[in-house]
């Protein structure tokens, strides 16, 4: 398709106009010393990813819901109407986004050591060791800023991304756009609609500040971006510019990242006080008294005298002063491996809502502070 010159003004005319009416919160993004600014590394060149689908180019712009949206931008927002609409007839209709939000039939049942062999392996290891020595000090700026360990960084963005590796190939705009006007039917399909559409109003507002083109954020299916793959709303919350170069770069700047994922954990529960590993391992009595600290909340909620009296056991005493939650981690048709972990370890499942998720971010992160001898 050949570029649509008077779109692409429109566009940049929708930046222009709009840039500055949004000031930035200190608080959320505080900025690095002067001192630190000055001796920064060169963030990593992050490779833009390639869009790897086709769309299709839906009229938007005659849909109510997105007429509504867009009356929205204009009267709360002071975003220009006819920029406004120039950028909506750019956005595409995706249906692999569509396919992909679509919660996965059922399958095998959960194994753990399945899990875990996808992620904690020499290629993502040895990534986050140069990414580490790389990135040392900025790492450790964090941790004593914030109180995060840096092997809790480093296993996160391991995780997610390989270290911006993988950052997706979806256009934010469209991903966005099509889950927002176009969810699938599913029982909670108003409440994730409205959730999609505020990211989309997030999207905007972010790349107003920053002073971008919002078609030029790439990143999931579901619209999380760069390496952490913050969803724009929380790019807004608890981005940070850590490199101190006076804007917030989840794609490029290694640093920015950093101390981004740093300020979410502290804001989610991180505890630099609680002392002792994220998790340690436990056994559980047949009795099976302990089978209601499963579930419920994400959250630490017991003594270790209560999980004690429940039939959980460990070989590390725990203070009973501070509460701790059961964890299973599911291996298929082997057994089933109990910890029992504290705030911190629950502080990771706000990041993504899975034991799984949480114990492999740990776990990365201890491998890759073995490998390089710390």
């Amino acid at each position: 398709m050949k570029p649509n010159v008077p779109l692409c003004l429109a566009l940049l005319a929708l930046v222009a106009a709009n840039a500055g009416a949004v000031a930035k919160d200190s608080r959320a993004h505080p900025r690095a010393s002067a001192q630190h600014a000055r001796h920064a590394k060169p963030a990593p060149a992050i490779r833009k990813p390639a869009i790897d689908y086709e769309g299709e180019q839906v009229n938007f712009s005659d849909w109510q819901a997105v007429r509504e949206f867009e009356d929205e931008m204009v009267a709360r927002h002071g975003f220009e109407r006819a920029s406004l609409d120039a950028l909506v007839r750019q956005m595409r209709y995706v249906e692999s986004a569509v396919t992909l939000i679509k919660p996965a039939p059922p399958g095998k049942p959960k194994n753990w050591h399945a899990y875990r062999e996808r992620f904690i392996e020499p290629i993502r290891i040895n990534a986050g060791v140069r990414f580490w020595d790389e990135n040392a000090d900025t790492l450790a700026r964090a941790q004593a800023q914030y109180g995060v360990p840096a092997e809790i960084l480093v296993g996160l963005l391991g995780i997610e991304t390989l270290y911006g590796r993988d950052t997706g190939r979806f256009r934010v705009l469209d991903a966005l756009a099509t889950l927002a006007f176009a969810y699938p039917e599913a029982p909670n399909r108003v409440e994730r609609m409205a959730f999609f559409r505020s990211e989309l109003e997030n999207t905007l507002l972010f790349a107003r500040e920053a002073g971008i083109d919002p078609l030029s954020l790439s990143g999931s299916f579901a619209g999380a971006v760069g390496m952490p793959q913050f969803m724009p709303g929380n790019i807004l919350k608890y981005g940070v510019d850590f490199d101190g170069d006076g804007r917030i770069d989840l794609r490029g700047s290694a640093a920015d990242a950093i101390g981004s994922v740093a300020n979410y954990l502290a804001r989610h529960g991180w505890d630099r006080n609680a002392g002792g590993p994220p998790a340690i391992p436990a056994e559980v009595s047949p009795s099976r008294a302990w089978e209601s600290m499963l579930g419920g909340p994400l959250a630490a909620r017991y003594k270790p005298s209560e999980l004690a009296a429940a039939g959980v056991s460990m070989q590390l005493a725990l203070p009973d002063d501070r509460l701790y939650g059961l964890v299973d981690l599911q291996n298929g048709a082997e057994p089933t491996e109990y910890w029992v972990a504290n705030d911190n370890f629950f502080a990771i499942t706000n990041y993504n809502r899975s034991f799984f998720y949480a114990m492999s971010v740990i776990e990365l992160g201890r491998a890759v502070r073995v490998a390089r001898g710390t």
